[in-house]
């Protein structure tokens, strides 16, 4: 792969995503429908994926692509892929509470090597360089010129007083129960990818996740956290998350700094 042609693709990419759905986001209304699991669609999440599954395809013919919004694409077996949630966080784009993200990666044999997460109503774009390095950038964010970026690193947590995050629209008594094995300092509530991006920039130090996840919802924020130094594991025996599972599904999970020391669920 070339990573230099792939990082530049994959921000383009979002980068357009997220001006198309911003477009949607500002009128004064549009259709939300339900798919057959039941979670809510949106002319913003079949837009946005209309837009990027073209231009990965068209860039990267010979790489296998998997997305959301393509039921067609789930069933394959693969190791090595692009993966794509066009609108992660869709109940936050609904709700209009900007909780929403644009999600592409690219995962080598199980493990998603680079990423990039753009939350377009927050103004914040996170990413992996071509050299696997996380960085946030800032400014205007021109398709055709990288702006200010800089590195992003975990914090080196104090366990005796942590930052913990949390989903704001899948928060349940289970995951509660799991915080409460900690000492907690600060408790935040965020939604879509953001919340691996908030690990990955030092305001958390812990995101611990106990319900039903793709791995579309994860792999580009997988990726940001791993290149800002952190990890992703599963919930049961700490092991690596990977991916390319039967029909991309996730186990519970947790992402952390890894000096955060882990309790047992």
């Amino acid at each position: 792969m070339d990573f230099e042609k792939l990082n530049t693709v994959m921000r383009e990419l979002a980068l357009l995503a997220g001006d198309k759905i911003m477009e949607i986001y500002a009128a004064d209304d549009f259709d939300v429908r339900a798919k057959s699991d039941e979670s809510p669609v949106t002319a913003a999440d079949e837009a946005a994926d209309a837009i990027i599954s073209a231009g990965l395809r068209a860039a990267f013919p010979d790489v296998p692509l998997v997305t959301e919004e393509q039921s067609d694409s789930h069933g394959q077996s693969v190791s090595t892929f692009l993966i794509v949630d066009p609108l992660d966080g869709t109940k936050e784009f609904i709700k209009r509470r900007g909780d929403f993200t644009v999600n592409i990666a690219y995962v080598v044999d199980g493990v998603p090597v680079r990423g990039i997460v753009y939350a377009p109503a927050k103004e914040r774009l996170f990413y992996t360089d071509a050299a696997g390095v996380s960085v946030e950038e800032t400014g205007v964010f021109a398709k055709d010129m990288v702006g200010e970026t800089a590195p992003l690193q975990v914090s080196k947590p104090d366990n005796s007083a942590l930052l913990i995050v949390a989903s704001k629209s899948h928060r349940d008594q289970a995951t509660d129960d799991y915080i409460n094995k900690y000492n907690v300092q600060d408790m935040k509530s965020a939604g879509s990818s953001l919340k691996f991006c908030l690990v990955a920039t030092g305001e958390a130090d812990l995101y611990p996740r106990l319900g039903r996840t793709m791995e579309w919802d994860t792999a580009a924020g997988h990726a940001v956290l791993t290149g800002a130094g952190g990890q992703v594991v599963r919930f049961d025996d700490h092991t690596p998350l990977t991916y390319g599972k039967p029909i991309f599904e996730n186990p519970f999970f947790i992402a952390l700094s890894p000096g955060v020391t882990l309790e047992q669920g």
